[in-house]
């Protein structure tokens, strides 16, 4: 059984492709060999760390009244945060703990000045400064407050915000 095992074994390690490069391909033709294109395959989004672009799954028309999605970029290595509300941009510190989910915004969020009417730019910004723990599953980072009660949801695409009902 251990023969079967080394064998296999080997037989994986011969299909790694050279270190520093992409996989690339080779076809033969009589006694020479052919090298084709090299094939580079774009990395999937990280859903497993908080650092990187999430963007806003709304729920509301009114999330969305502007017509952006808002957006978040965190940098857990220099504990900063920026992005768009929607409608402003805006950039601040954030702190947060992989051993219990803890996660806050500090008060102080440093924002442009643009008017958005119809647009509730106060309502997500008290959401942001409400966040008391974080959770990633599925690709999904969900925002909570510290008594578990789910503020926001944030994926690594941007979503189809949903329609508002004309009246």
């Amino acid at each position: 059984m251990k023969v079967i095992a080394a064998i296999c074994l080997a037989s994986l390690g011969a299909c790694q492709s050279p270190a520093g490069g992409p996989a690339s391909h080779t076809s033969h033709k009589g006694d020479s060999v052919l090298p084709s294109a090299q094939v580079k395959v774009k990395a999937a989004p990280d859903t497993t760390t908080l650092a990187g672009s999430w963007y806003l799954l709304a729920v509301l028309p009114s999330d969305t009244a502007t017509g952006k999605i808002p957006t978040l970029q965190l940098n857990p290595a220099k504990a900063r945060f920026s992005g768009n509300t929607g409608c402003n941009t805006m950039y601040g510190q954030f702190w947060y703990s992989n051993t219990d989910s803890s996660m806050s915004f500090n008060d102080r969020i440093t924002m442009t000045k643009m008017a958005c009417p119809g647009y509730n730019e106060p309502a997500f910004l008290q959401s942001l400064k409400s966040v008391g723990h974080y959770r990633l599953h599925s690709g999904t980072l969900t925002l909570l407050s510290d008594g578990g009660t789910e503020l926001s949801h944030w994926t690594r695409k941007p979503a189809v915000a949903p329609k508002a009902i004309k009246v």
